[in-house]
C-alpha cells in the first residue's frame, strides 16, 4: 500500500496515505475566476509523482523537466509484503534510485554509494518492482509482461489512459494489450506471445514473398518453375560466357590493327574510285581516237563536183595546204590520246596492283583481329558476365525465398493449430479464473447500473480477446465506468497472484459521468477496498461530488477519507506549493 508522498522542497503538501478509501479534494473558492484552473492545483501531478518514484521514463515534455522542479527530490513510502520502503528520486539526476528498507529478498540489491546511500539504477530498480509487486521474474521472452505497463493499469496517469479498459495509453501495441492483460487475469501470458511470435513469422513469410518477386517484369507470375526455367537459361549462358572468356586472345596491338584495318579500307575505297574515273577517261578518250580521221583533197572535189561546183587550181592549192595543217592537228590530237590512253592504264594497273597489296594487308591483319580480340571488348564481355551472375543470384534467392514462403506457410498453419489447441485447453483450465473476473465485473456493473454488464475474454485465432459490455448509452461517462468496473476486478483478483494493493484513478474517470452513478461507484470503491484490505485513492473536484446522492452513511465515511484538500484560493493552496 501506498503511505506517504512527500519532497524535501517545504512549499510541498505532503500527502498521507491510508488504508482503504482515500480522497484528494480541489475546492473551488469563491474568489477563483473563471481562468483559475482546479486541474492546475496538483491531481494529475500527484499521480506524476507517484509514476516518478516507481520508475517512469522522464521524456523531454515531463512536468520533471521543467526549470521550476529542477533538483527537486520527491519521496514515496510504501508497504509491500509488510516490510516498509522509502524510494526518493530526484529530478536534476532522474536516473538514480535511493532507497531505504530491507533489501535482503530483492533479485538486485542496491549499492552503497560514496555517500553511504543505497542506489539502484532506474533501470535495475524496475525489475525490483516487477518481482515485488507483480512476481515478475527476469524472462528472455521478446514479448513478456512488464512493470510499467501493468502499474499503468493500476494508477492511470492521464485522460488518454482511461479511454479503453485493456489498454493503458493509446499508443499501446496489441501484443503489450494481450500479454499484460493476460498475467492480470491469471490466463496464461506466454500464449499470447507465442501468438504473437506466429504473427512475427507470418510477416516475415509475407516479406519473403514479396522479395521473391521484386524485379520481375510486369506480367511475370514467377512461380517456382518459371523461376527454375530462367535459372537454367542463366547457367546455360553464363557457361558459354565464360568458354568464350577462357579461349579470348587478348593481341597488344589488337587497336593499332583494328586502326590499321581502318585507313586500309579508306585507301582501297579510294584507290577504286580513282581507278573506276581513270577507266571511264580511257574509254572516253579511245571513241575520241576513232573519230579522228584524214581529209582528202579528193574527198573535197567530189563533194563540190556533186553540188555542181568547180575549185580553180588556185583554190585547189589553197584547200590543199588546209587540209595539210589539218592533217597535223590530228596527228597531234591522236598522239595525245594515245598517250593519255598509254599513261591512264598504266596507272590503273599500279592502282589495282595497290588495291591488290592493301586488300592483302587487310587480309592479314582481319585475320589477326578473327583470332584475338582487344582488352576492352574482354572487359565488356566479362561485365556481362558478372551482370548474369547476379541475375543469377537473385532468381536464386528469389526461388529460395518462394521456396521458404511456401514451406514457412504450411509450417506456420501446423504451429496456429498446435498453438490453439494448447492455448484452448489450458484457457478451459483456467475457467475458474476467467469465471470470477466475469463475476466480478458483472457485480459491479450492476451495483451502478442495476443490471450487469458482461466482460467477456476469449480466445481467438490470433490470441486473446476481451471486450466490455454495458447496456447503457454509448456515452463517455459509460465507457468511464467500464474502465472502473475493470480496475477494480484487477485490483480485487489477488487470490494467489502478486499484485498491488492500491488503486489510483484520475478525476478524469467521474467526467461526463451521471451524479447517481459517480455516488455508487465511489460508495463501491470504498466497499471493496475496505472489505478486503485494499486501498483506492482518488483525485476529484470538489464541485461535482455528487453529495445528494450518497447514502446517509457514505456521507460520514466521505469526508472522513478525505486526506488532502487543495484550494486555488492561494498559490500556495496547490500540491506544490507553487504555480507556473
Amino acid at each position: 500500500m501506498l503511505k506517504r508522498i512527500s519532497c524535501d522542497k517545504p512549499s510541498f503538501k505532503t500527502v498521507e496515505f491510508k488504508k482503504g478509501f482515500n480522497v484528494i479534494l480541489a475546492d473551488k473558492t469563491l474568489t477563483s475566476t473563471d481562468k483559475d484552473s482546479r486541474n492546475g492545483l496538483g491531481k494529475s501531478t500527484l499521480l506524476k509523482i507517484i509514476h516518478f518514484c516507481l520508475g517512469s521514463n522522464v521524456k523531454p515534455s515531463s512536468v520533471f523537466r521543467s526549470e521550476h522542479l529542477n533538483d527537486w527530490t520527491f519521496t514515496l513510502e510504501l508497504n509491500i509484503s509488510g516490510k516498509d520502503y522509502k524510494i526518493h528520486r530526484n529530478t536534476a539526476n532522474n536516473s538514480k534510485i535511493y532507497l531505504e528498507g530491507d533489501f535482503s529478498e530483492w533479485i538486485i540489491k542496491p549499492e552503497k554509494d560514496s555517500s553511504g546511500k543505497f542506489v539502484l539504477s532506474n533501470a535495475n530498480w524496475r525489475v525490483v518492482l516487477g518481482k515485488l509487486l507483480f512476481g515478475l521474474s527476469p524472462n528472455e521472452k521478446k514479448y513478456k509482461p512488464s512493470f510499467r505497463s501493468m502499474i499503468s493499469y493500476f494508477i492511470r496517469k492521464d485522460a488518454k489512459a482511461y479511454t479503453d479498459s485493456f489498454k493503458n495509453s493509446p499508443q499501446q501495441k496489441e501484443w503489450d494489450i494481450q500479454v499484460n492483460n493476460a498475467y492480470m487475469l491469471g490466463l496464461n501470458w506466454e500464449y499470447a506471445s507465442e501468438f504473437q511470435i506466429l504473427k512475427d513469422n507470418e510477416n516475415s513469410l509475407k516479406e519473403l514473398k514479396k522479395a521473391a518477386k521484386a524485379g520481375l517484369l510486369d506480367g511475370c507470375i514467377g512461380t517456382i518453375g518459371q523461376l527454375e526455367s530462367e535459372k537454367l537459361y542463366l547457367e546455360d549462358k553464363i557457361t558459354e560466357t565464360e568458354n568464350d572468356l577462357k579461349n579470348f586472345k587478348v593481341h597488344p596491338k589488337y587497336g593499332e590493327i583494328e586502326l590499321n584495318v581502318n585507313k586500309n579500307t579508306e585507301k582501297i575505297q579510294d584507290l577504286l574510285n580513282n581507278k573506276i574515273l581513270n577507266s571511264k577517261m580511257v574509254i572516253q578518250y579511245k571513241e575520241n581516237l576513232e573519230q579522228e580521221k584524214d581529209i582528202s583533197t579528193a574527198y573535197l572535189e567530189d563533194i563540190y563536183n556533186e553540188a555542181g561546183l568547180i575549185f580553180p587550181d588556185a583554190v585547189k592549192l589553197t584547200i590543199e595546204e588546209v587540209l595539210s595543217f589539218h592533217e597535223n592537228i590530228i596527228l597531234n590530237r591522236r598522239k595525245y590520246l594515245s598517250g593519255e590512253i598509254e599513261r591512264l592504264s598504266n596507272l590503273i594497273s599500279s592502282q589495282e596492283e595497290m588495291i591488290k597489296s592493301l586488300s592483302d594487308e587487310k587480309s592479314r591483319y582481319m585475320e589477326i583481329l578473327s583470332s584475338h580480340g582487344a582488352l576492352e571488348e574482354y572487359t565488356k564481355i566479362n561485365g556481362l558476365l558478372m551482370d548474369d551472375k547476379q541475375k543469377l543470384n537473385d532468381i536464386t534467392q528469389r526461388i529460395n525465398n518462394l521456396k521458404r514462403f511456401e514451406s514457412g506457410i504450411s509450417e506456420l498453419k501446423i504451429k496456429k493449430e498446435e498453438l490453439r489447441t494448447k492455448a484452448r485447453l489450458d484457457f478451459e483450465e483456467r475457467n475458474s479464473l476467467k469465471n470470477q473476473a466475469v463475476r466480478l465485473f458483472n457485480k459491479f456493473s450492476k451495483y451502478l447500473y442495476q443490471e450487469p454488464g458482461t466482460l467477456s475474454l476469449d480466445l481467438s485465432d490470433t490470441g486473446y480477446k476481451f471486450n466490455i459490455e454495458i447496456k447503457r448509452t454509448d456515452s463517455q461517462g459509460v465507457n468511464y465506468m467500464k474502465v472502473f468496473c475493470y480496475d477494480l476486478v484487477l485490483l480485487q483478483m489477488r487470490n494467489s497472484m502478486v499484485k498491488p494493493d492500491f488503486l489510483v484513478h484520475d478525476s478524469t474517470i467521474f467526467d461526463g459521468v451521471d451524479e447517481r452513478q459517480v455516488a455508487k461507484a465511489l460508495e463501491l470503491a470504498s466497499n471493496v477496498s475496505e472489505e478486503n484490505n485494499l486501498q483506492y485513492i482518488c483525485t476529484m473536484n470538489s464541485d461535482v461530488i455528487p453529495h445528494e446522492e450518497f447514502s446517509g452513511e457514505f456521507k460520514k465515511i466521505f469526508d472522513g477519507s478525505i486526506i488532502t484538500r487543495l484550494t486555488d484560493a492561494t498559490p500556495e493552496g496547490g500540491l506544490l506549493g507553487i504555480r507556473f
